[in-house]
């Protein structure tokens, strides 16, 4: 098959049942690290935008204030969430990750990592299809910027 004969529609939907299909898995399979999925998406935004309220944040994750808040106590609770007056208008409280919540955020990737890794040796997969996967990691990537 040439370059001629591929439909964008048709990559496009490959692409996104096995990106999904993967991502589906690894969130199943559980992984060290003790983070749930809601702490984990709460841990990355504040990672990824810095600090903010918790009703941005829900805003941001797309779930209730409430559900928010109660993820953000038990980070809080257990050192991974702080607590500071915002700058800019003492009445609102702004959120940061801890240290120790940007290292439950890395084990936690890197524990996923190694679960993809160890699915990659054994004879799974043959050297081509290997240098296949790393040369589309890059690509990926680049698509999900492009989005």
């Amino acid at each position: 098959m040439n370059d001629d004969d591929l439909d964008p529609d048709e990559v496009a939907s490959a692409l996104l049942a096995g990106i999904s299909a993967l991502v589906r898995r690894v969130r199943q399979v559980p992984v060290e690290g003790g983070l749930t999925m809601p702490e984990r998406t709460a841990l990355s935004h504040l990672d990824r935008s810095g600090p903010t309220t918790s009703s941005a944040l829900a805003r941001q994750a797309q779930i209730t204030a409430q559900a928010m808040g109660a993820t953000l106590g038990a980070l809080r609770a257990r050192g991974l969430v702080e607590r500071h007056p915002d700058p800019n208008d003492g009445r609102r409280m702004v959120l940061s990750v801890t240290d120790a919540g940007l290292q439950a955020l890395k084990d936690k990737r890197n524990a996923r990592a190694e679960l993809i890794a160890r699915s990659l040796t054994g004879g799974a997969f043959t050297p081509a299809e290997l240098e296949q996967l790393a040369s589309a990691a890059p690509l990926l990537e680049r698509l999900a910027r492009n989005i």
